[in-house]
């Protein structure tokens, strides 16, 4: 016999309006959208499922957490009653929430209501049995939490040389000394308005890269990987790095950078494989691949809302002429082969993740419904 959310937890909501988030707060604030804000105090100190009451296209968030948050109003928080495994809630949820998406396709649930929350099944077994089930998908989660971390790290690493060379001005000069430090010529650029290294150049992104605009979904794509649709298509989404299918032919073939053109304008992700991208997206594909990292740093440093981008959308002439700072070939070569090694181990944990997501969800539905069992 099947049990339910409303039996197996007890459930509140959050207190907060969406718009109470502080950036750079403390503790995690969790709305409807899929990852938390910040905010700076908290309401609640548990170890909880939080889940989110709205989505305009029926996609309810599911999260995990332990420790002190806050939340938004529309926002479940669930404990789990003696008996059931908390874990366990969070894996069952996830499953029967997407499934309930999967039902409603064309006339989609966008609020979550208490009733349908509670009235939730999943099934009745042991504990024991629960909390194996659980430790199998967590050990998958915990790995993918890992490369995440890791990957957060190397792309500090790359951020914190670039910071130091192309905006401290202290990469090395002929004789391995600090350039700007020991002494290096500086000159003023008046485009600029400041000093920069004697040498460099001011370029604006279309003499360096090629830019074009994402196109239309392509006909007959997947939401999954198939046999058929292997490429990744990228949409302007910040979660997930914007992947929104696959296909069977990528449009963009060397590595490059997409730049969302609208919602969060200018949100850059480097991509080292093919890939299509689709509208909202705007792709930078450097002139000369050695620029990949350097112009990735670039664009993330850059001020859209002061670029001449303060409508609600960014298009390729705009960002065609924005300046950005150019050292000479020498230069951009070091700094390349100083941070690509940390591109591609980033861009191998990226690919283990998807591996270990698609392992993850594949596993899922059978552990829950019995179909696999866990000795």
């Amino acid at each position: 016999m099947d049990k339910t959310i409303g039996l197996a937890c007890n459930i509140s909501t959050g207190k907060l309006d969406a718009n109470q988030a502080v950036s750079g707060g403390e503790y995690p604030f969790f709305t409807c959208a899929e990852f938390p804000d910040q905010i700076d105090h908290f309401a609640y100190d548990d170890d909880v499922v939080l889940v989110a009451g709205n989505n305009a296209r029926g996609n309810f968030h599911v999260s995990r957490y332990k420790g002190k948050f806050n939340a938004y109003q529309r926002t479940y928080i669930l404990t789990a009653k003696e008996g059931f495994n908390i874990d366990y809630v969070y894996y069952a949820l996830k499953l029967e929430l997407k499934r309930l998406r999967e039902k409603s396709q064309g006339s989609q649930t966008k609020f979550l209501t208490m009733p349908i929350l509670t009235g939730i099944h999943f099934r009745d077994i042991t504990g024991d049995e629960q909390s194996k089930i659980a430790n199998v998908l967590s050990v998958i989660d915990k790995k993918i939490e890992l490369n995440n971390r890791i990957n957060a790290e190397l792309e500090a690493m790359a951020k914190t040389l670039y910071d130091y060379w192309f905006v401290q001005f202290d990469f090395p000069d002929a004789n391995g000394n600090s350039y700007k430090t020991s002494g290096g010529k500086m000159v003023y650029n008046p485009i600029l308005k400041r000093e920069i290294p004697e040498g460099w150049e001011v370029k604006n992104l279309g003499d360096i890269s090629h830019i074009k605009a994402g196109g239309d979904k392509p006909t007959g794509y997947s939401e999954t990987q198939t046999d058929d649709n292997q490429v990744p298509i990228f949409s302007n989404g910040i979660t997930e790095d914007g992947l929104y299918g696959y296909t069977s032919k990528a449009t963009i073939e060397f590595p490059s950078i997409t730049v969302s053109a609208r919602g969060t304008i200018g949100y850059a992700v480097l991509r080292t494989k093919p890939f299509v991208p689709i509208i909202r997206l705007l792709v930078l594909t450097p002139y000369h691949s050695e620029d990949i990292k350097f112009l990735d740093e670039a664009v993330k440093r850059i001020g859209f809302e002061n670029s001449g981008s303060v409508q609600q959308q960014l298009t390729v002439p705009q960002i065609s002429k924005i300046n950005i700072i150019y050292p000479p070939q020498i230069i951009r070569e070091q700094y390349a082969g100083a941070v690509m090694g940390s591109v591609k181990k980033i861009e191998l944990l990226k690919e283990q993740s998807r591996d270990l997501k698609a392992l993850r969800d594949w596993l899922l539905p059978m552990l829950m419904n019995g179909q696999v069992t866990v000795k």
